[in-house]
């Protein structure tokens, strides 16, 4: 589960940077049209660099999902990462889309971007848990024998 919800997180970092040969269209796609206008106006570089910052996160995560059964390289905070991982996926997946069925501002696109959210935040929790609580449950069996 942690192997695809990290798989899951880079082809969305590369989505991210593939998206800005198209960025006008990809802003427009995402929702984000607005948010990136104001951002051009303080300096035209922002939207890019921003861009580029949250493809560098979502790698990151990316990596901790990929990493997290990886018996060559540990990451650090691994634990933590994985369930903060989790939080900030279910957040914005649930957070978000409440947010915008209160204000009766849902779109499709937001919809479909809030369930992307969920899936992937329970692939980690899931994931975590299942490495976490199975690996307890294997300590505890070699113990008792």
């Amino acid at each position: 589960m942690l192997k695809i919800g990290g798989i899951l997180n880079i082809i969305i970092a590369v989505a991210h940077i593939i998206g800005l040969f198209w960025a006008e269209q990809m802003f427009e796609k995402t929702g984000a049209v607005e948010g990136m206008k104001e951002l051009a106006q303080i300096h035209y570089s922002i939207p890019y660099l921003s861009t580029i910052f949250v493809a560098i996160i979502f790698f990151i995560f990316g990596i901790y999902g990929v990493l997290a059964n990886s018996k060559i390289r540990k990451l650090p905070l691994l634990k933590l990462g994985i369930f903060g991982i989790s939080f900030i996926y279910l957040f914005r997946g649930i957070g978000e889309q409440s947010y915008n069925q209160i204000k009766g501002t849902t779109t499709t696109s937001e919809t479909i971007q809030s369930i992307v959210a969920l899936i992937i935040g329970l692939l980690f929790l899931f994931g975590g848990l299942k490495k976490w609580t199975l690996k307890k449950r294997i300590t505890n069996a070699q113990q008792s024998i």
